[in-house]
C-alpha cells in the first residue's frame, strides 16, 4: 500500500487484485474493457485505486462471477453514472441477471442432487460387490433424499418419453 503524506492511501493494481481475490491479469483486463474508467492514475500513468473504489470493484466482479458480459457491465455503469434517472433501467438489469443466476442455481441443485445420488448408488453397490443390490432395494430402505432424487429422475425420464412419443405420432 502506497500512503503519501497528507494523501489518502492507494493501492497498486496488484494489492488491489490481492485483496478482492482477483488476479492482476484480471484487473488489468477489466482497465482494458474500460470498465475502471472511474480510478484515478499516478504521475507515472499507473492505477491508484482508493478504498472508495473497492465497493465499484467488487460489484463489477459480482457481475462479471454471476454470468454477466462485460458490454452488459460497461452498459450498467454507464447507466449508474447517469445517477437516479437510471435506477428503473438499472433494476430491471438487475432482476434480470438475478432471475438468470436463480436458474443456474437450480440446474446446479439438480445436478449436485444427481452426483449426491449416483455416488450412494455406486457406494452401496460397491458395499454388496454387485450393481444388482438395487433391483431389490425397496424405496423405504433408501435415505429420504436419495429416495427423493430417484423420484424426481423417474418423473422427468417418464415426460421425456412421453413428449417423445407425441413427436412421434
Amino acid at each position: 500500500m502506497n500512503v503519501k503524506k497528507d494523501r489518502a492511501a492507494t493501492y497498486t493494481v496488484c494489492e488491489i487484485a490481492e485483496r478482492m481475490g482477483l488476479s492482476a491479469h484480471t484487473i488489468r483486463f477489466y482497465g482494458k474493457e474500460g470498465l475502471l474508467d472511474f480510478v484515478a492514475r499516478d504521475k507515472n500513468g499507473n492505477r491508484a485505486f482508493k478504498e472508495s473504489d473497492f465497493e465499484r470493484l467488487f460489484i463489477i466482479a459480482s457481475l462479471k462471477r454471476s454470468g454477466m458480459t462485460i458490454r452488459q457491465i460497461c452498459a450498467f455503469q454507464q447507466l449508474c453514472d447517469e445517477g437516479d434517472k437510471s435506477i428503473p433501467a438499472r433494476l430491471a438489469m438487475i432482476r434480470e441477471q438475478r432471475e438468470k443466476v436463480e436458474e443456474q442455481i437450480t440446474e446446479l441443485q439438480d445436478a449436485l442432487d444427481v452426483l449426491v445420488y449416483k455416488c450412494w448408488l455406486y457406494e452401496t453397490a460397491q458395499e454388496a460387490g454387485t450393481t444388482k443390490i438395487h433391483d431389490t432395494l425397496p424405496p423405504s430402505a433408501m435415505p429420504p433424499r436419495i429416495r427423493k432424487v430417484k423420484e424426481r429422475i423417474k418423473a422427468l425420464t417418464h415426460d421425456m418419453e412421453k413428449r417423445y412419443r407425441r413427436r412421434s405420432e
